[in-house]
């Protein structure tokens, strides 16, 4: 049988499948790999099933030439920390899990809407610290968000699921910038992002991670957009210039912030915790049972496929 590495725990049923087909070696932790295990990983397994964090980088691929692993099989849609130049030049075959994290994703990212908007977070924390006095007509008024237009950067599969809850949910007019037109099934305006920061009531960024959107949103574009609009990441830390961010919240050039995401994760700035205006929450996007069971038979049956001389279903 062939040889896999999975860096992660995962849901019985993956591992299941998985030992079915292959010799497991599970690497029982939560934290990505170090530099000598993601080495390792290259040149001791026919295949790898790596997660978030795992970075397979230009200098990992350079250090092992002659790797035995021939595919990485990643588990998640964002591939931005495998250089996938790097992998193809060696012969390596990447792949990652699209449609498995799609609903979940766009569900994250109406939360941090509701939450942003509605002020939420400051709320439940007056309450748990025993500071709330009781109703009164004053009390931490929010955005009301029906009826207002969101602008989506990046109309993916994700992009074009928030789109439709916001659209069927809370009768938003959509807006949007990408490098293509799409047609939905209801009403939508292709914009530049300049333009779309001055048009939205809310703005979520639903791009890949990499090279081309590294600090795509810096503070031009956040000195763009209204003073009572809310920006929602769901997408990767880095395409947000976080200390522009982080500037634009203090200031109230922004009226207030969702992130799932960070820049530098798992470090999140002193500055943007300290802030009231900003949502935190710990990478929840793809965090329900259901859906990482998805993601890993997703993963493994790109494994499967591959091994069995097919081209896998998901080849990045």
């Amino acid at each position: 049988m062939k040889k896999l590495f999975v860096t992660r725990n995962q849901p019985t049923q993956v591992l299941d499948v998985a030992r079915s087909l292959f010799d497991v070696t599970l690497r029982d932790e939560v934290t990505p790999l170090n530099d000598d295990e993601l080495r390792s990983a290259l040149g001791d397994f026919d295949a790898v099933l790596p997660a978030l964090g795992d970075v397979f980088s230009e200098q990992v691929f350079a250090d092992v030439p002659d790797p035995k692993a021939k595919i990485l099989a990643n588990f998640g849609v964002g591939i931005n920390h495998i250089d996938t130049t790097a992998a193809s030049q060696q012969g390596i075959t990447v792949t990652n899990t699209p449609g498995a994290v799609t609903d979940a994703t766009a569900d994250i990212a109406m939360a941090l809407i509701l939450m942003s908007a509605r002020r939420l977070g400051e709320g439940e924390r007056m309450l748990r610290a025993g500071k709330w006095t009781g109703w009164h007509p004053m009390q931490l008024l929010g955005l009301h968000i029906t009826g207002k237009t969101v602008g989506i950067i990046g109309m993916g599969r994700i992009g074009q699921a928030i789109a439709r809850r916001c659209h069927y949910g809370f009768g938003m007019q959509v807006i949007y910038a990408n490098r293509s037109e799409k047609h939905m099934e209801f009403p939508s305006e292709q914009m530049s992002q300049h333009e779309l920061a001055r048009h939205a009531d809310i703005v979520v960024v639903a791009l890949p991670g990499g090279r081309e959107t590294h600090h795509l949103i810096g503070a031009g574009f956040l000195s763009s957009m209204r003073p009572t609009a809310h920006f929602i990441n769901i997408s990767r830390g880095n395409v947000v210039d976080e200390r522009s961010l982080i500037a634009a919240l203090e200031t109230g050039q922004i009226a207030g912030a969702g992130l799932d995401v960070y820049e530098h994760e798992p470090e999140v700035p002193d500055a943007l915790i300290a802030l009231e205006n900003v949502v935190l929450l710990p990478h929840l996007g793809t965090a329900t049972l259901d859906v990482r069971i998805d993601m890993g038979l997703m993963a493994v049956e790109n494994l499967r496929a591959f091994f069995n001389g097919e081209t896998p279903p998901n080849v990045v």
